[in-house]
């Protein structure tokens, strides 16, 4: 397993394919262990890699991924089938803004395009279970959330000013407790009351 993991690692660097960096994977997967999480929604599966990484801490952990992207969702189809987990984890090739999943988590987990994290957070919160979590990833951005004058383009810099939005919202929320860490690109963890 760790060969496939490993393989996932140099396909997504080659490819510019974001995942998780390995500080944020390592602490998420502790995290998964120390509060027993056994049923997981992801957002943004890419090729698979933190579905299987999460996948692989326990047989009794089910996992629901969306990905939209038809050749990120192949190859995290080809991953899955590769690590034996298919009766794990579940994949839809869909827009997870469009899509509609039944049923509650004890984690949501949000990687996707992060100028929408505001529309996942609120489509999905309704599937975390009370005392449940939502994990946000990349809330740093690289340092540009907190050094806005280091961006050069204004693409960027409206990807980064809504990434500083999504955090302030994450403050205001007042029936979840969040917490911020500087692990791997910066990890939101927000608890439903």
């Amino acid at each position: 397993m760790k060969k496939l993991i490993k393989e996932m690692e140099e396909y997504a660097k080659y490819n510019d394919i974001p995942i998780m960096q390995l500080e944020g994977i390592n602490f998420m997967c502790n995290f998964i262990k120390e509060h027993n999480i056994k049923s997981i929604l992801e957002i943004g599966s890419a090729i698979g890699y933190s579905a299987i990484r999460m996948a692989l801490l326990d047989k009794d952990i089910k996992i629901v991924t969306i990905e939209r992207d038809d050749i990120r969702y192949q190859k995290a189809i080809e991953n899955i089938h590769k690590a034996g987990l298919e009766k794990q984890i579940t994949i839809y090739h869909d827009d997870a803004l469009e899509t509609i999943i039944n049923g509650t988590f004890d984690m949501l987990f949000i990687d996707a395009a992060k100028a929408q994290y505001i529309k996942f957070f609120e489509r999905y919160e309704s599937n975390v279970k009370k005392n449940g979590f939502i994990i946000t990833d990349n809330l740093k951005f690289h340092g540009f959330v907190e050094h806005k004058e280091l961006v050069t383009s204004r693409n960027l810099r409206q990807l980064v000013t809504k990434i500083g939005k999504f955090v302030d919202y994450l403050k205001n929320r007042e029936d979840y407790e969040t917490k911020f860490l500087d692990y791997g690109d910066g990890i939101g963890i927000s608890r439903k009351k």
